[in-house]
């Protein structure tokens, strides 16, 4: 008997000491991370409801965590609903809504004549970037971090960022105006083009990359004259600088890394996206998205349509066939 118990408690302490190994042992929590926690509950930019609940600290494995977590499952108002629920700190979240407010809902009007109601996105995983033993640890780590793979639309109507990158008219304008729009909330976002570990989805996160936080990074840089108005006036909850600027080259290697596939808990890869309808030739002037009122009824969502073929797939590097960790 005394010899199990001692086995099985040189067995748990090895078990943990190879978790332990998986992370950067020698990385420390950064005072800023507490801080901007502090101050985005201080000036009450998130408000809890049915849809974005607080939870009790997480804390470990290691530096990983946050001290004042949320879990999401709608955004916007309730008008957005989340393929898999979201653990995210306090201060990425008021920008995550910001972006569909300002920037997703009024693209998604002009390319598809309809909102967007849900998307397919990852946030909490303590794990190092591109899921690399000993890397750095990734914002993700910290809830700092959200990757968005899907938007469906009111119709069902689902675009993928791995297929409508490079898929229809409709698709690559919609997809470059998100993108750029999420340059101006966020000091990463990385999209496909940006390296081989962002083919399929949009990586947005809030890492500091000077002292100040001033410095963004914004991949890949590209040539599109976007169809929405100028951002207003205060364009982001936190930072109020109106436009973003690129990185000096050489740009800094220090950029995140990571493949939401990984140890994330997301649901299966989606094949690609059908095909889209062209753009509206008359749009509307576009006017920011308002969420309706907390106690509007929720649309419901639509039946996926039939599959149509895809028109020009964006696909996976030909030197890997399946996920990349």
């Amino acid at each position: 008997m005394r010899r199990g118990i001692v086995a099985f408690s040189a067995f748990t302490l090895f078990g943990l000491g190879l978790t332990g190994c998986a992370l950067n042992r020698f990385e420390q929590r950064e005072p800023w991370r507490n801080q901007a926690e502090e101050v985005c509950l201080a000036q009450k930019l998130v408000r809890p409801s049915e849809d974005i609940q607080p939870v009790k600290e997480i804390d470990g494995p290691g530096v990983c965590g946050m001290v004042h977590p949320f879990r999401v499952t709608r955004l916007a108002g309730g008008t957005v609903a989340l393929k898999q629920r979201m653990t995210l700190a306090c201060p990425i979240i008021p920008e995550v809504e910001a972006w569909l407010a300002g920037t997703v809902q009024p693209a998604a009007q002009i390319y598809f004549g309809q909102p967007v109601v849900e998307m397919n996105s990852g946030s909490y995983s303590c794990r190092g970037r591109n899921n690399q033993v000993g890397a750095k640890l990734s914002e993700h780590s910290f809830g700092n971090a959200v990757d968005v793979m899907s938007f469906r639309f009111a119709d069902g109507y689902v675009v993928t960022v791995k297929g409508g990158w490079r898929g229809t008219e409709a698709e690559q304008g919609f997809l470059r105006e998100v993108f750029l729009g999420a340059c101006n909330h966020f000091t990463t976002v990385l999209a496909p083009g940006s390296n081989i570990y962002h083919y399929d989805h949009l990586h947005l996160d809030l890492a500091r990359h000077d002292p100040r936080g001033l410095r963004r990074i914004c991949k890949p840089l590209i040539k599109y004259e976007s169809q929405l108005p100028p951002p207003g006036t205060p364009l982001s909850p936190i930072r109020k600088k109106p436009t973003w600027q690129p990185a000096p080259e050489p740009a800094p290697i220090d950029v995140e890394q990571d493949d939401p596939y990984g140890l994330s808990p997301t649901s299966a890869r989606e094949t690609g996206s059908k095909l889209a309808r062209a753009p509206n030739p008359h749009p509307a002037p576009v006017q920011a998205y308002a969420p309706p009122p907390p106690h509007a009824p929720r649309p419901a969502l639509a039946v996926e349509p039939r599959a149509l073929p895809e028109p020009l797939p964006l696909s996976s590097p030909t030197w890997s066939s399946g996920p990349i960790y």
